[in-house]
């Protein structure tokens, strides 16, 4: 069974940083494609950042310079540096991994990262 836990959420006042985790079983993640995505309360699903199976990266408008997406095939585990934070980068973020143009394609359960003096 593919299992994809995310943790390292929680509250942080504006101008902090969290670090999220990404843990996978089931799957060997070198082969995937791992993003991170989050949804605000009430709004869509955006996506966060990406990072390849080669290792190339990409990321939201709103989250450029300030998070940093990477990957540890060996740790089979994905992360998601958070610097800068602010109000509006609350939301549940979501681990994904995809593989084929998304014909394999896997979700955790979110974990809550809210920002608030």
């Amino acid at each position: 069974q593919v299992q994809l836990v995310e943790s390292g959420g929680g509250l942080v006042q504006p101008g902090g940083s969290l670090r999220l985790s990404c843990a996978a079983s089931g799957i060997m993640i070198r082969l995937y494609d791992m993003a991170w995505y989050r949804q605000p309360a009430g709004k869509q699903r955006e996506l966060v950042a990406v990072i390849g199976s080669g290792g190339i990266t990409n990321y939201g408008d709103s989250v450029k310079g300030r998070f940093t997406i990477s990957r540890d095939n060996a740790k089979n585990a994905a992360y998601l540096q958070m610097n800068s934070l602010k109000p509006e980068d609350t939301a549940v973020y979501l681990c994904n991994a995809a593989f084929q143009g998304y014909y394999y394609n896997y979700w955790g359960q979110g974990t809550q990262v809210t920002v608030s003096s």
